[in-house]
């Protein structure tokens, strides 16, 4: 990696992977778009900034060409409850700009990083120590582009000699961008009402179980990926990768060992309950850890510690309330 380009770099995985790679790499050589959302004064201030949808291939490819970028970590998506409320325009964005991104990338021999999900497996896939081989049946949009991206990834792998790499991302917990829409959002949005509130509601029931990982987890995950030695890999696209799984009870009783007097209620969203149930409540990631040696550092007690440190002083700070 010597020029890399971030799509997305303004959501909850772009924000934190951005200055990761800065530092490693040089700000000048990491190149930061956006769409949506305004970026933060960090990436605006530390290296080049584009604003950019990934569905305008002429000035994507343009951006890559003028900078001589090899290395694209493909970010930019629409997340899961967000995707159900507006299927079309998802299949739109996640789709049609991942065929972008890899058309671009065989023309100027980039490598790519894509990242899928645990949306992609589904209702039939076994829900505990779900395998890395398995029946990929997803049953919401999010889902089905996810597998989509799989398989087209692999596709220009085989057919054209991409180097694409990917994982499948559990739920994200951060401390530093807020999520957009995802069905694991509770993990995030729980900690601010606890320290501001003392309460949370929480839109998921109680003993709904799913994969989680703290965000410095997945950027290693998604640097260690594409620094691995390529011969190493046979799967390529959609490794399992996990490192902690709970329920939001669960989680809200880490947190009162911090927060005595914090309290969780439940008021269920149908819909990302309904996605909730459709994915696993436990993967396997043996694969991962035998072919890159991928190990995580968080687990549950030292995610909510880290995180109620983090999220105090940022609230102090900004006064920041969601």
């Amino acid at each position: 990696m010597k020029k890399i380009l971030i799509t997305g770099a303004t959501g909850q995985i772009g924000s934190e992977l951005t200055p990761v790679l800065r530092q490693k790499f040089g700000g000048e050589n990491v190149i930061a778009a956006g769409h949506k959302r305004e970026p933060d004064r960090e990436i605006l201030g530390s290296g080049p900034y584009f604003a950019l949808d990934v569905r305008d291939k002429q000035t994507l490819q343009a951006l890559v060409a003028d900078n001589g970028v090899d290395t694209v970590f493909h970010l930019a998506s629409l997340l899961s409850a967000v995707a159900e409320e507006h299927p079309q325009r998802a299949w739109d964005i996640n789709m049609n700009g991942l065929t972008n991104i890899l058309e671009i990338a065989r023309e100027y021999r980039c490598a790519v990083f894509f990242p899928s999900s645990i949306a992609a497996f589904g209702p039939l896939t076994p829900p505990d120590n779900t395998p890395q081989d398995t029946i990929q049946h997803p049953n919401t949009m999010y889902g089905i582009t996810k597998v989509a991206g799989e398989l087209l990834s692999d596709y220009y792998h085989h057919r054209f000699g991409v180097d694409t790499r990917g994982v499948r991302f559990p739920g994200l917990i951060s401390h530093k961008a807020l999520p957009g829409g995802g069905t694991t959002d509770y993990a995030v949005h729980i900690f601010y009402a606890a320290l501001t509130n003392k309460h949370y509601d929480c839109f998921l029931k109680r003993d709904t179980k799913l994969d989680m990982m703290y965000m410095p987890d997945a950027i290693q995950a998604a640097i260690q990926i594409m620094e691995s030695d390529s011969k190493q890999l046979t799967h390529r696209n959609g490794y399992n990768i996990t490192a902690m799984s709970f329920a939001p009870e669960q989680l809200a009783a880490e947190i009162k060992k911090h927060i005595p007097h914090f309290t969780i209620s439940y008021t269920i969203d149908p819909i990302r309950q309904s996605i909730a149930e459709s994915w696993p409540r436990h993967i396997d990631d043996s694969t991962a850890r035998d072919e890159w040696q991928w190990a995580p550092q968080y687990n549950l007690s030292a995610t909510v510690k880290d995180m109620l440190d983090k999220l105090s002083h940022r609230i102090k700070t900004n006064r920041e309330v969601v």
